[in-house]
């Protein structure tokens, strides 16, 4: 089960392959499984946490860090189109490095995605502070109206420990609930957040204070004497974080109708999107900002722009609609991780694996893995209570987790297209029959400049710049967090992963039946012999 060697799309079952049974209820359409990918991306709510840190980094002209960040993801984007076309199972990076390089390295990318996914729940349920307190100050409950709302405060960075807990019980709830009310709730989320994403442009742009060259200037940049591509290179961080998750609509596979024809188009118009909305948004912001070198800016971020701009009454009907795609975008991550978490206990790949591994027959959902990333990402926040240092740190390095989990999947089938360069992706058919979507020729040089873009973005986000992992500009273990932590994830995952093949035994891959495809052909899911 661990071999490279390519089987046919449309495998005949046997003793030697396990059919995964339909649990998972099928309540996902074309345009909730959009929403999945892109309200994880989130770019109202992304966008609005983060603008401020690469525009102080990187002045103006950070805005061009968005495209070249846009042009990489796209590529990576592509290559799992391909994958989701061919393998629509539930914990989709998992199930597709399993597939590609054997059961042991798809599990290290799994184990990999499934603690970056927690982390980027905290990370994003942590954004409601960024935000409810500015619609209303009674939401500063921590202090009380007058206390200080700002992430760096004491009170502040205490009051997001308790909205992003109270944040994380309802989105558990609905992830529990139902898939089909989980897909309501991110798709009603996602026509907030496009509508609010249009509608602030447009009022942006129609209050200029300069014109859009302004992305030609390095105006707003923090000072230094180091030459200005370290600073572009930091700056783009910001886009890193916000142009992830796209995979998410993989995640759903078994719970999203006609997967084979649906998948591989969401997870492209998630990405496309999300980069043409956030380099509108980055635009009008810069546009409109009173002033681009008084450090406003840099501090407030788009909501400053928002209330000097467009008054308090306007701003606040706003950021509401940024309040409505932070919680998106938590259901939506949290959604992911939990999917992630259930096919890798599917296949007694973690401790407590039955009780993880379980559907609710009554409710078509793993209520146990919604529950473990609620709580993981709960207890992840809580750090933030004591000492925000730490959590900015984890929220950095979930980022570079990410990508490395990413990696995780394009290596592999860089290799099997290099080692099978004329078989290729074997043929197949969607649901209504029509050729699954294939890259071609094009394959090889998409996927070689997706990994070579990949390998780069990893090392830009796990450097020890102070500036990231270090906010206390005294701390050395949180200057190099990313790499200590990441290899803690790893000795960690190595014992977890030891102790279940000594109980265990390896890992069986399984396909789906026909009746979980409809329109499929029976084995309709590829496996590696």
């Amino acid at each position: 089960m661990s071999t490279l060697e390519p089987t046919p799309i449309h495998p005949a079952p046997s003793q030697n392959h396990k059919v995964y049974r339909q649990e998972l209820h099928r309540g996902v359409g074309s345009f909730a499984s959009f929403a999945a990918g892109f309200s994880f991306v989130s770019i109202l709510t992304t966008v609005f946490q983060l603008f401020g840190l690469g525009f102080g980094i990187g002045g103006a002209a950070f805005f061009w860090t968005w495209p070249l960040v846009f042009a990489g993801q796209l590529l990576v984007a592509l290559n799992f189109a391909q994958l989701a076309a061919r393998w629509p199972i539930a914990g989709s990076i998992f199930q597709w490095a399993s597939r590609l390089a054997g059961t042991t390295f798809g599990w290290f990318t799994g184990w990999v995605m499934i603690v970056a996914q927690t982390l980027t729940v905290a990370v994003a349920a942590i954004a409601v502070q960024a935000v409810l307190p500015a619609i209303w100050d009674g939401f500063q409950i921590v202090g009380g109206p007058t206390a200080d709302p700002s992430l760096a405060s004491a009170t502040g960075a205490q009051n997001a420990v308790l909205l992003g807990v109270i944040l994380l019980v309802i989105t558990t709830v609905v992830n529990i609930l139902s898939v089909r009310i989980m897909a309501l709730a991110t798709s009603v989320g996602v026509l907030i957040e496009i509508v609010g994403v249009v509608v602030l442009v447009v009022a942006l742009l129609l209050l200029p204070a300069r014109s859009p060259s302004a992305v030609f200037t390095t105006d707003g940049a923090g000072a230094t004497d180091s030459p200005y591509i370290w600073a572009f290179l930091a700056s783009s961080l910001m886009a890193a974080y916000v142009l992830v998750g796209f995979d998410s609509a993989g995640e759903l596979a078994e719970e999203t109708h006609a997967p084979r024809r649906t998948i591989p188009k969401t997870i492209i118009r998630a990405v496309v999107v999300s980069g043409l909305g956030g380099a509108l948004l980055i635009i009008a912001a810069l546009v409109a900002a009173p002033s681009l070198t008084d450090g406003n800016l840099a501090g407030g971020g788009i909501a400053y722009v928002v209330t000097e701009r467009l008054g308090p009454v306007f701003g606040r009907l706003l950021l509401v609609a940024v309040a409505v795609a932070v919680f998106a975008c938590t259901l939506a991550v949290q959604t992911s991780g939990s999917r992630m978490m259930f096919s890798m206990a599917r296949e007694r790949a973690l401790p407590f694996w039955r009780t993880l591994a379980a559907v609710s027959p009554r409710t078509g959902t793993p209520i146990a893995t919604s529950v473990v990333v609620g709580v993981g990402a709960a207890l992840a926040l809580a750090v933030n209570f004591g000492q925000s240092a730490i959590f900015t740190a984890l929220s950095s390095l979930c980022i570079a987790m990410l990508y490395l989990a990413y990696l995780g999947v394009t290596v592999p089938l860089l290799v099997r297209r290099f080692r099978t360069p004329d078989q290729g992706f074997p043929p197949g058919v969607d649901e209504d029959g029509k050729p699954l979507f294939t890259l071609g020729r094009w394959g090889i040089p998409v996927n070689v400049i997706a990994v070579a873009y990949q390998i780069g973005m990893v090392v830009n986000l796990v450097w020890p710049r102070a500036e990231i992992y270090d906010l206390t500009g005294e701390t050395w273990w949180l200057q190099w967090s990313a790499l200590l932590f990441i290899g803690a994830t790893l000795v960690a995952g190595f014992l977890v992963h030891r102790h279940g093949r000594s109980r265990h035994g390896a890992i069986l891959l399984g396909h789906l039946p026909t009746s979980a495809v409809p329109g499929a052909q029976a084995g309709a899911v590829a496996t590696i012999a």
